[in-house]
């Protein structure tokens, strides 16, 4: 795939995926984009971390259904929301804690802070995990027994960063036989009683595949690979 090019696949059922371009992230570091669009009730999807939006893309999820929701899960996933809420002015612009102030002016309709999507009910799952650098909204699509992370989990492939970048991302827990929590994350948790409330309710889901922006799906033995991902958060 170029850095240009994207293509909607399925997944799960209810549930494909697309990855999009390369992108710059601080200090030279690039990270590989992926986004997922989630079947509704009523035929329409939610788009969940958007990539960059193509003509073949939109092509794509409009085969699938009307956009209804696009949401930014966490404040380091904005980049091309605002592209997304403009093509699609008449769905519901959804954002994590933090967002919108990345965003200035972006058209948002609710903030995960303060209420939860009506329409969520018995559809999908959240809750929110706050770090001092990113707050992420953790998502749970019941029909397919997905979790969704975005960057609290990651395991992006040897050689991918090089020098001393390479270096660092060995040490932060980005590059490993699994994917795991990167211990940035791990020490900016602004409240670990939190954290740990919020982890107890995604093990408690139903869970069958775990999804995240940067890495490979897991789709063995699911429940028990979460548990061992978060297993330096017990007491």
């Amino acid at each position: 795939m170029t850095e240009d090019d994207s293509a909607l696949s399925e997944f799960a059922p209810g549930l494909w995926l697309a990855d999009g371009p390369v992108v710059d992230g601080a200090l030279g570091f690039r990270f590989p984009t992926r986004m997922a669009v989630l079947g509704l009730p009523d035929g329409g999807v939610l788009v969940w971390s958007p990539v960059a939006l193509t003509p073949d893309l939109r092509r794509s999820v409009d085969a699938v259904g009307p956009v209804r929701q696009v949401i930014a899960p966490n404040g380091l996933h904005h980049m091309f929301v605002a592209d997304w809420a403009a093509a699609y002015p008449q769905a519901d612009v959804i954002v994590a804690p933090g967002v919108q102030n990345q965003v200035p002016g972006l058209r948002v309709t609710a903030d995960l802070r303060q209420a939860y999507p009506a329409g969520w009910e018995g559809v999908l799952d959240c809750v929110l995990i706050e770090t001092k650098i990113m707050t992420e909204a953790v998502l749970f699509h019941r029909h397919s027994g997905t979790v969704l992370f975005t960057d609290l989990l990651q395991q992006h492939p040897p050689g991918w960063f090089r020098g001393w970048r390479g270096l660092v991302a060995r040490l932060d827990g980005m590059v490993g036989v699994e994917p795991a929590v990167p211990r940035k994350f791990r020490v900016a948790l602004r409240d670990r009683a939190a954290a740990r409330n919020a982890v107890r309710q995604i093990l408690n889901w139903r869970t069958k595949r775990v999804v995240m922006a940067h890495g490979a799906p897991v789709t063995h033995d699911a429940p028990t690979f979460l548990a061992r991902a978060f297993l330096w958060l017990r007491p």
